[in-house]
């Protein structure tokens, strides 16, 4: 909507819709300054949700103060902003000993992963770059995980938020995204800009020093996430809203 051309797509289309859905609520207050006249249907996330029996069989429930392994997610480009990241843990390079990063959803021979390279010739801290892998293997990473880092100048939840915060690594995420709508600040998670390594830093340095921090996080995450997105609550509010849609649903 910043782009003009884009932004006469978008009102041309609000305009036309009965429905609206999203999984931000933030997006439904930019939607109707976009000129959006239909009904807003529940907000929901994107990704359906989890299903909490099958975590269960291998949620280890580890402390996030014990591990020592960081996630990055690796998307640089237009949007993404993994180098920022990858500047802010070297930064931290001090307090990563006995660590290792791993940076995932990028590719072994992208820029990102021969930057993940300079950052161990330069630190000594061990990183691995992975590409594509199943949902239930980054579930297990989350899980291993300290901290999770997901940097982006334009985001809705970020599925791979949802995902540290059922499996308990720290979330650090950029404020581009409506992580606010999922995490309280300084409390089960960071909110920070994308784009400014210093602030990225310092929330890094906090997760890495406050072991309280982190574990309490870990416990009020796993708590809420149960309340919100179990996918089988999500499952009927999903069908509930298609049928409205359709005008199946009964009154």
């Amino acid at each position: 909507g910043q782009f003009s051309k884009h932004e006469k797509k978008i009102r041309q289309i609000l305009k036309e819709c009965d429905y609206y859905s999203c999984e931000c609520q933030r997006d439904v207050c930019i939607a109707k300054n976009y000129g959006l006249k239909g009904k807003v249907l529940p907000v929901l996330p994107n990704s359906g949700g989890f299903n909490f029996k099958k975590i269960k069989r291998y949620y280890r429930k580890n402390k996030p103060s014990k591990r020592r392994l960081i996630l990055l997610k690796g998307y640089q480009g237009l949007f993404g902003r993994a180098f920022v990241g990858l500047r802010a843990l070297e930064r931290c390079a001090d307090l990563l000993k006995g660590y290792k990063v791993i940076i995932f959803a990028t590719y072994k021979d992208s820029d990102v992963s021969f930057a993940a390279k300079i950052f161990t010739n330069r630190t000594g801290i061990p990183t691995e770059s992975l590409s594509w892998i199943s949902h239930a293997e980054i579930l297990k990473l989350q899980n291993k995980a300290r901290i999770y880092i997901g940097l982006s100048i334009s985001d809705a939840i970020s599925t791979s938020l949802l995902e540290s915060m059922v499996m308990g690594s720290f979330p650090i995420q950029s404020n581009t995204s409506c992580a606010d709508e999922w995490i309280e600040n300084n409390k089960t998670g960071m909110i920070v800009p994308a784009e400014d390594p210093e602030i990225i830093t310092d929330a890094i340095r906090k997760a890495l020093t406050d072991d309280v921090l982190v574990d309490r996080a870990a416990d009020l995450n796993w708590q809420f996430a149960q309340d919100y997105l179990d996918e089988e609550i999500l499952k009927k509010k999903t069908i509930d809203f298609y049928l409205e849609a359709s005008g199946k649903k009964k009154k």
